[in-house]
């Protein structure tokens, strides 16, 4: 036999092989079953008769309500006019309708909640003209400090001490101020910062800036709890606004030229400040805080936005506010730092600055009392003194 003809015949014998290979992996035919017989048939038929007509319709949870049915024909139609436009689908997305999730939680059946963008929207412009508005503040003060400089009282001490703030009222007034400028100064980090401070200082830095002034700005805000209450409980009565106070500010502008109009114990600037920048910034800043600090209590991301507005509002004004009360407090004004860091004042100071308090203590109405010098720490009493002196001596 020759190769060619022994080829062929292994090739036959492989492809038969391969043939009843796939017949047996075929399953067998099933076999014929046997008619029903007529009692069968007859039985059938009765059983068939008996059902209920509605036994095969879906139940009614099953089966599409007419609303479903619309909305679906309408999407058949916008795919069939408008292939790969999906449009209708993000607008009902977008809608804010809560949709079904097996996650738990408040508002986790939205997957987007479009009032986010206006609030992005809305907070440019707020952290910019906020940004303006302490920049001025602080570029002001400078400018009139420059022209300026410190306002001191013309005539010179007389060795008389008057206790103008108890230790309460000076731990209360400090445990505000402490935390109002830790939260002053981390707030505008936390929202200028990347404006400011980032192509300055770099990326690096900034990170770490920024997570520090988060977690000191989140840790020390709830302080404001129990300083807002205490200092207002302690300043109260002494910052109800009269008539008086409405001639104070007729004559603001003696007030810097060294000629105040006389006040009371506080004036009414210093009234100002307690009213609008502890009862109601300070008050507002609090609340809005504390919603925006504890986001576990069923807030929804509309109201922490909303939240979130007010409070950088708040903010600017108070900041720009407190500005001045700090300035006038410590550089701006002669004595009016050591006042509340020892509690005591100069006679001369004291009648300078507010003169019915000095004469309500000198006819002894107020509850404010002339100190003897053994009863003041030797050199708290060289302090005061040297914060009354005029500037020229």
């Amino acid at each position: 036999m020759s190769a060619t003809k022994l080829t062929a015949a292994l090739a036959a014998a492989a492809l038969l092989a391969l043939a009843q290979g796939a017949a047996a992996q075929q399953p067998a035919a099933p076999k014929p079953e046997p008619a029903p017989s007529a009692a069968e048939q007859k039985a059938a038929a009765s059983q068939t008769t008996a059902a209920p007509a509605t036994a095969a319709a879906p139940p009614a949870s099953v089966a599409p309500g007419a609303a479903e049915l619309k909305d679906a024909r309408a999407m058949v139609l916008q795919d069939q006019r408008q292939p790969l436009n999906n449009a209708p689908v993000w607008s009902e997305v977008r809608s804010g309708v809560p949709q079904y999730t097996s996650i738990p939680g408040r508002e986790a059946g939205i997957l987007i909640q479009s009032s986010g963008e206006t609030w992005r929207e809305a907070r440019v412009p707020i952290a910019f003209w906020g940004g303006i508005l302490v920049a001025l503040a602080v570029l002001g003060l400078a400018g009139f400090y420059l022209l300026k400089g410190t306002m001191t009282v013309e005539s010179r001490s007389t060795g008389r001490l008057i206790q103008r703030f108890t230790p309460a009222d000076r731990y209360a007034h400090w445990l505000m101020a402490i935390a109002w400028v830790i939260l002053g100064i981390t707030g505008l980090i936390l929202s200028l910062g990347k404006s400011v401070l980032l192509p300055v200082i770099g990326y690096t830095l900034f990170s770490w800036l920024a997570t520090a002034a988060k977690n000191l700005h989140n840790f020390v805000g709830p302080i404001l709890i129990v300083a807002i209450p205490w200092m207002f409980i302690r300043f109260v009565r002494h910052n109800g606004i009269g008539v008086e106070d409405v001639k104070w500010f007729l004559n603001i502008g003696n007030y810097f030229k060294g000629h105040e109009y006389p006040s009371g114990k506080f004036n009414a600037g210093e009234k100002i400040v307690f009213w609008l920048l502890l009862v109601v910034l300070s008050t507002v800043l609090l609340v809005t805080g504390l919603v925006l600090n504890f986001p576990n209590f069923g807030q929804t991301r509309q109201t922490m936005q909303l939240m979130n507005i007010i409070h950088m509002a708040s903010a600017y004004v108070a900041i720009a506010l407190a500005c001045v009360h700090i300035y006038l407090g410590t550089l701006g004004m002669a004595g009016a730092y050591k006042a509340m860091r020892y509690g005591y004042v100069d006679e001369t100071w004291a009648e300078h600055h507010h003169k019915r308090w000095y004469d309500d203590v000198k006819a002894g109405k107020a509850r404010e009392k002339f100190v003897s010098r053994d009863q003041v720490p030797a050199e708290v009493w060289t302090e005061i003194e040297g914060a009354a002196r005029p500037a020229a001596a």
